[in-house]
């Protein structure tokens, strides 16, 4: 079972023009469970045990420590089927327990399924109760990276409202592939996302570990003159450069979108349009793939 479905559009950010028949560049792998293999009669008689009345619930809970192949949980398992009573449950009486915290063989906690599924009452329910928002999984992701990459606007919000102690780090927090979460939800174009983000102290010019590339830099590869545009009225920095040395501007070489051009042009500074070492020239007669080869998404 694909636990990565469609997300309710009441919970979900969605910039239209991003998502109109544009593939984008950068889509990792879905957020699987790896539970495929589950008999969905074992998992029925787990869950069935659970809801047996509370006075066999005592200090010592054999329920915790059942695990599946695939290292999922009790909890796990109840969250993606959306058997909400036994997550409550379970949730209450583990209340700052380990097992909240316990991961899957994809290092994905309880709260990374929460957020996968949309869940967001669940997402406050494991957060009150101890879950850790800083773990991440086997992709370097936390649950407020899954969320960004999701557009999950209700899991997004419960997530940054419970962890004020730990937002900055969260924000700042890169995922294996050097995206922070103010770059996941640019190259997804979640503009509501990316003026939240920027509202609650996230760094607009920082810039992935390995290319450099900040979030206006994204928005013009992906050709996105909206975003282009809310990230320039949010104050990103038009002049900041790449590890190759381009502005976001120097992106719009090779690229049709005069739009973003002509508003890149205009607040560009004079001495940074012209592209390094005079090349422009050279490179406005090769292709597209030629000019950006080196800054394709998931290298």
């Amino acid at each position: 079972m694909d636990v990565h479905r469609a997300a309710d559009h009441g919970h979900t950010d969605y910039n239209m023009e991003a998502k109109r028949g544009k593939a984008l560049p950068c889509h990792e792998d879905r957020f699987d469970s790896g539970i495929d293999s589950l008999k969905e009669e074992l998992l029925s008689t787990e869950l069935d045990a659970l809801r047996v009345s509370e006075s066999v619930w005592g200090d010592w809970e054999p329920w915790r420590a059942e695990v599946n192949e695939d290292g999922d949980t009790l909890l796990h398992l109840a969250i993606i089927h959306e058997a909400t009573d036994c997550v409550l449950q379970m949730i209450r009486l583990s209340h700052g327990h380990p097992f909240l915290n316990a991961q899957n063989h994809q290092r994905q906690t309880a709260l990374h399924l929460a957020v996968i599924t949309e869940q967001p009452q669940l997402v406050d329910k494991l957060l009150k109760a101890g879950a850790d928002p800083l773990l991440a999984d086997n992709r370097g992701n936390t649950p407020l990276h899954i969320a960004c990459k999701q557009g999950s606007l209700a899991c997004f919000g419960v997530i940054t409202q419970n962890c004020q102690r730990h937002r900055a780090s969260i924000l700042s927090a890169c995922n294996y592939s050097g995206h922070n979460c103010l770059h996941l939800a640019s190259v997804n174009g979640y503009i509501s996302l990316v003026e939240s983000l920027v509202s609650l102290g996230a760094d607009i010019n920082a810039r992935e570990p390995c290319s450099g590339r900040s979030a206006l830099h994204l928005a013009v590869d992906l050709q996105d003159s909206t975003l282009v545009h809310r990230l320039l009225d949010l104050g990103a920095d038009v002049n900041c450069l790449n590890y190759g040395g381009f502005t976001p501007y120097h992106l719009t070489y090779g690229r049709h979108n005069e739009e973003i051009r002509s508003q890149l042009y205009e607040r560009t500074a004079q001495d940074l349009r012209e592209l390094p070492d005079s090349e422009d020239s050279d490179m406005e007669d090769l292709s597209e793939d030629e000019v950006y080869d080196d800054i394709k998404f998931g290298k």
